[in-house]
C-alpha cells in the first residue's frame, strides 16, 4: 500500500530512494496523512501543503546535525514521518502518544519545541549564534508561514538576523493562509511577488548578464549593488528583505522538489541570512481541504470521501453562544466592535464579521497590537470585544496592563479555551489566565457557570464601563442549573445550595464537578453548600464573611494552576483574618499539562468526584 513510505524508518532514509520516486513518495505521504488524520483528528490542510517542501529540506540537509525550527509546528507531520515516527500516528495527539507539534523529548530531529506563532526565526538565530561561538558548521533552518511572518516577533528577529550576519536559512512557506485568510500589508506585499511572474529569477538573470560584460562586468555589478539604485530596486521594486540586508531567493514552486533543492543548496553557500520564498497550496492534493482550508486546519475525525466530520456534538458550544450573543448585542449597540488576532473562525467572530463588516477587525497574528488597538478604539468612544484564546492572550500581557488597565478603558477580553484544552498539549492549555490577570488593578475577571449565564454575562460586559475579562472553556456549554438565573451584579456571587459545614466556592466551569462532589459528600452524611463565584475579581468577600459563620471548611475549585490563582487569594484572605476554618484549594498542579483528551487529563490531575471528596474528608480529619 505504501511501497516507498515503508522505507522511511530512520532520518535521512529519503536520500536512499531513486529521485524518480519522489513524486510517488509525496502521494503516499498525503494518502497516509489523510487516512490517519481522518481517524484521529489533527492538523491536515497545513501538512498537506508542505509535503514536497519537507521532502526537499530533508534531501538537502543532514538531520539531526542540521536543524529545522518549525514555526508553530503543527505542519511538521511529514517531518515526523521522514524521521521514523510513522507508527506514532496511531496515537497522534492522544495521552502519552505522539505530539502534534515538534518535541525534543520525542526525537533528536526536533531541535526546538514550538506551538505558538512567529517564534522560529528568533529560535533559529539563537541556534545559529550558538553554533558560531562553538565553531561548528551545521545548517540552521527556520520554516515560517506568511501568516506567522506578520507577527511582530518575526520582524524583530529578521532585523536582528540581518545585523548579526550568522548563516541562517529562513524558508517562507507562502500559502496566503494562516488559520484563516491572511490580512495586512505583508500579505499584500507577498501577494504582489507571488502573482507577478516577471519577478521570478529576474534579479539573478540581470546580474548574470552584467557579469558577462568583458573586463568590467564584475565591477559594474558590485557598484550597482552598493548604489541606492541597485539591481533589486531596478527590477524588484520594494524588495523588503534585501533592503533589510537579507538575501532573497524566490519565489519558488513549493511543490517542485528539484527547484527547492536547488534553492536550498544555493542558500547554504551564501553568507548571512537568506530567505527562500516558497509558494505552496494549503490542503494540496485533497480537494475538500483545498476548497476549505480553514475547516481542515484542525479537524476532528472525518469521512475521507466527503470531508464531513463524523461526530458532531448536538450541544451548543461556548464559542457558538459567544458568536450568537455578540451578533445580537451588536444589533442593539452600534458602538460594539470585535477584534481578533487571525482567528475569526476559532473565536466565533465570523457571524459578527458577516453582519457588521465595518465593525470587525482581524489584525493578523499580532496579539500585542490587537490589545492596544482595542484600547484606542475604547478611547475613541467604542466598545471593543477582543476575542482571543487564553494561551495567546499571554503574549499581550504588557499591553493589558500598560495600554488598557492603567487607562481604565472599557475593553472586554473574551477569553476562549480557558482551562484544560486537551489535544494540542502544553503550548495551548489555558491554565494560567486567572493567575496572570487577577493581579492587575482595574480589571474585573468573571467566569460563567453555564450556557445561560454566559449570555447574561456578555450582556453585563457590554454595559460595564471598565476593563473586564470573561473566561470560558472549549467545547459544549454546560446546560444544568438553568433554574438559577439571578441577575448579574457587579462583584457579587451566587448561592446555589445553602446548607452548613462545607462550603464549595466554584469558579466557572468547575460547577459540574462541584455538584458531583456535593452529591458524593451528601451520601456520606455531610452538609454542603455551593457558591457560584461569578466574579473572581472583585470577589464577594462580604458574602463569604457571612457564610463563614456557618461553615468550618472552605473548598475552592478552579481549572487554573494553583500558583497565583483564586484558591491562593481566598487562602490568603482567611489567614489574614485569622478565620478558624479548614481551607482546601482544588486547582491544577504547578507543571505543564501534556496533550490528551481533556476528560482524561482531568482524571489524571485528580479532578474527579472520588478524588476531591477523599481530599476533603482527609483534610477535615487532619484539622
Amino acid at each position: 500500500m505504501f511501497e516507498i513510505l515503508e522505507q522511511m524508518k530512520h532520518p535521512n532514509d529519503i536520500k536512499k530512494i531513486d529521485p524518480a520516486d519522489y513524486r510517488k513518495l509525496a502521494k503516499e505521504i498525503r494518502r497516509f496523512l489523510i487516512g490517519n488524520i481522518s481517524k484521529t483528528g489533527g492538523h491536515l490542510a497545513s501538512n498537506l501543503g508542505v509535503v514536497e517542501l519537507t521532502m526537499a529540506l530533508h534531501l538537502s540537509l543532514d538531520l539531526p546535525e542540521d536543524k529545522i525550527v518549525w514555526d508553530v509546528g503543527h505542519q511538521a507531520y511529514t517531518h515526523k514521518i521522514l524521521t521514523g515516527r510513522k507508527e506514532g500516528f496511531k496515537t497522534l495527539r492522544k495521552y502519552e502518544g505522539m505530539s502534534g507539534f515538534p518535541k525534543k523529548s520525542e526525537s533528536d530531529c526536533d531541535c526546538f519545541n514550538t506551538g505558538h506563532s512567529s517564534t522560529s526565526i528568533s529560535a533559529a538565530l539563537g541556534l545559529a549564534k550558538a553554533r558560531d561561538i562553538q565553531k561548528k558548521d551545521d545548517t540552521i533552518v527556520a520554516v515560517i508561514g506568511d501568516g506567522a511572518l506578520s507577527g511582530g516577533m518575526a520582524f524583530e528577529a529578521l532585523n536582528n538576523a540581518a545585523r548579526m550576519k550568522s548563516n541562517l536559512i529562513i524558508v517562507l512557506n507562502d500559502n496566503n493562509m494562516s488559520i484563516s485568510e491572511n490580512v495586512g500589508g505583508m500579505s499584500n506585499y507577498l501577494g504582489k511577488i507571488r502573482t507577478d511572474q516577471k519577478y521570478q529569477g529576474l534579479k539573478d538573470n540581470v546580474e548574470h548578464t552584467l557579469r558577462k560584460v568583458p573586463k568590467v562586468g564584475d565591477a559594474i555589478v558590485e557598484r550597482v549593488k552598493r548604489s541606492k539604485d541597485s539591481i533589486k530596486r531596478l527590477v524588484i521594486p520594494g524588495m523588503l528583505f534585501e533592503d533589510m540586508g537579507i538575501t532573497y531567493l524566490g519565489p519558488i514552486d513549493g511543490h517542485n522538489i528539484a527547484q527547492m533543492m536547488t534553492a536550498f543548496n544555493n542558500a547554504k553557500k551564501k553568507k548571512g541570512a537568506v530567505l527562500v520564498h516558497v509558494i505552496t497550496k494549503k490542503g494540496y492534493g485533497y480537494k475538500p481541504a483545498e476548497d476549505q482550508p480553514s475547516k481542515f486546519h484542525g479537524i476532528d475525525p472525518f469521512d475521507v470521501k466527503t470531508g464531513d466530520v463524523i461526530k458532531k456534538s448536538s450541544t451548543e458550544s461556548y464559542t457558538q453562544v459567544f458568536s450568537d450573543t455578540l451578533v445580537r448585542l451588536g444589533k442593539e449597540n452600534e458602538k460594539i466592535v470585535a477584534v481578533t488576532a487571525a482567528m475569526p473562525t476559532g473565536t466565533g467572530l465570523v457571524k459578527f464579521q458577516e453582519n457588521y463588516p465595518d465593525r470587525f477587525f482581524d489584525v493578523g497574528i499580532a496579539e500585542e497590537h490587537a490589545v492596544t488597538f482595542a484600547a484606542g478604539l475604547a478611547d475613541g468612544g467604542l466598545k471593543p470585544f477582543v476575542a482571543i484564546y487564553s494561551t495567546f492572550l499571554q503574549r499581550a500581557y504588557d499591553q493589558i496592563i500598560h495600554d488598557v488597565c492603567i487607562g481604565n478603558y472599557p475593553v472586554v477580553f473574551a477569553i476562549d479555551r480557558a482551562g484544560i484544552v486537551g489535544n494540542d498539549g502544553e503550548t495551548h492549555q489555558g491554565i494560567f489566565d486567572l493567575s496572570y490577570l487577577m493581579s492587575i488593578p482595574n480589571l474585573a475577571v468573571i467566569a460563567p457557570k453555564n450556557k445561560c449565564e454566559f449570555a447574561a454575562m456578555l450582556e453585563f460586559c457590554a454595559e460595564y464601563d471598565k476593563p473586564i475579562a470573561i473566561r470560558y472553556p472549549r467545547g459544549a456549554a454546560y446546560e444544568e442549573y438553568d433554574e438559577f438565573q439571578t441577575p448579574i451584579i457587579n462583584g457579587k456571587c451566587e448561592i446555589l445550595h445553602m446548607e452548613e459545614d462545607i462550603l464549595i466556592l466554584s469558579v466557572g466551569s468547575m460547577l459540574k464537578i462541584a455538584d458531583e462532589v456535593r452529591d458524593e459528600l451528601k451520601r456520606k452524611g455531610l452538609r454542603v453548600s455551593i457558591v457560584n463565584v461569578r466574579f473572581v475579581k472583585p470577589f464577594d468577600f462580604e458574602t463569604l464573611d457571612w457564610l463563614l459563620e456557618n461553615h468550618s471548611t472552605v473548598v475552592t475549585m478552579e481549572e487554573n494552576v494553583a500558583s497565583g490563582g483564586f484558591g491562593q487569594m481566598i487562602g490568603s484572605y482567611l489567614a489574614q483574618n485569622q478565620e478558624d476554618v479548614t481551607m482546601i484549594p482544588i486547582a491544577l498542579p504547578d507543571n505543564f499539562l501534556e496533550h490528551g483528551d481533556p476528560d482524561l487529563l482531568r482524571k489524571k490531575v485528580g479532578f474527579t468526584k472520588e478524588n476531591i471528596s477523599e481530599i476533603i474528608l482527609k483534610k477535615r480529619e487532619e484539622a
